[in-house]
């Protein structure tokens, strides 16, 4: 990855609508050749920023740069540089994949058909590109929806929710692909998704947004070893007697139930005892186990610990 200007750079960036703050002073780069994660639950602001990003409603404060362009003074050269989808792509079900992305191209222009073409492969729809739009399936609108977003050569590619619908396969197809892109095509691409597992399998860095403010920015692999520790699986019963001895374990720093298993974080050393207790109180414990953490258990972390501290600051 290269460490030259940033493709995206933002900063302090303010959505206020009606006397209600939607996203509160947000600040990340993205980097030439990187995919970028834009984590956090529904509501959490990230389509507001996204529309910010590609000029469809405009900041109350903080600035946007896109290869250095500042989208408030330099609109159109910042945003030559964007190809995005935001949420869905609209797409008319009635023309083929190739009128589709030939009406776009009239729309921007002299684009050559061999432009096109080349486009279509790279999105895997060459077999299919004479069909109507309303045969495909969700995923092959995804990708005719990004097709169109690369006519212009962006050097920066913005997905809003991408995997939205998808299946299992259509998920993973667009995971290969968007690595694909940025190692082919030296492209940066920013993904804005609530899919904590598949954000781990693609980006390079991530940004946790929790109600409007940022929680980090850190690269997914210095994320996880910095939060990792001793991160145990519980499946007991009943369940929530357990949580409230567990709650009440000085040992114990992170309690959440998650898929019916309680995980919490505690020292190895303090198991035993900690299983003693549980069964003194007529607990049934089926499985005790150490855990691996994931971007999602980071997730529920660092957004519990985040609301503690608002809490114990209000």
């Amino acid at each position: 990855m290269t460490t030259t200007q940033p493709i995206l750079e933002v900063k302090g960036l303010t959505k206020v609508i009606k006397g209600k703050t939607l996203v509160q002073d947000i600040e990340f780069t993205v980097n030439p050749g990187e995919v970028f994660g834009f984590l956090g639950p529904n509501g959490s602001g990230k389509t507001t920023t996204i529309r910010m990003l590609v000029g469809l409603i405009k900041p109350t404060a903080g600035s946007i740069k896109v290869a250095g362009f500042d989208i408030r003074t330099q609109f159109i050269d910042a945003m030559k540089n964007i190809g995005s989808i935001v949420e869905n792509p609209e797409l008319y079900g009635y023309l083929t994949g190739w009128e589709v992305l030939k009406q776009y191209a009239r729309m921007l222009g002299n684009v050559a058909d061999d432009r096109l073409r080349e486009i279509i492969a790279q999105v895997q729809l060459t077999d299919r590109i004479n069909d109507l739009v309303k045969t495909y399936s969700l995923g092959m609108k995804q990708r005719l929806g990004i097709a169109q977003a690369l006519i212009v050569e962006p050097r920066l590619l913005i997905l809003d929710e991408p995997t939205n619908g998808l299946d299992p396969a259509g998920i993973k197809e667009l995971r290969e692909f968007v690595r694909n892109l940025v190692e082919t095509q030296n492209m940066s691409v920013f993904i804005s998704s609530h899919l904590l597992s598949e954000i781990q399998l693609m980006c390079d860095r991530v940004a946790i947004i929790n109600e409007g403010k940022m929680i980090t920015v850190q690269a997914v692999n210095d994320l996880l070893e910095r939060h990792s520790g001793d991160l145990v699986e519980w499946r007991v019963t009943p369940t929530e007697l357990a949580m409230k001895i567990l709650t009440e374990n000085q040992h114990v720093s992170y309690l959440q139930i998650v898929d019916e298993q309680i995980l919490c974080k505690i020292d190895t050393e303090k198991i035993p005892s900690l299983v003693t207790e549980l069964v003194a109180n007529n607990i049934e414990i089926t499985k005790v186990a150490e855990r691996s953490i994931t971007l999602e258990d980071l997730f529920m972390q660092l957004t519990q610990k985040n609301e503690v501290e608002e809490t114990t600051h209000a």
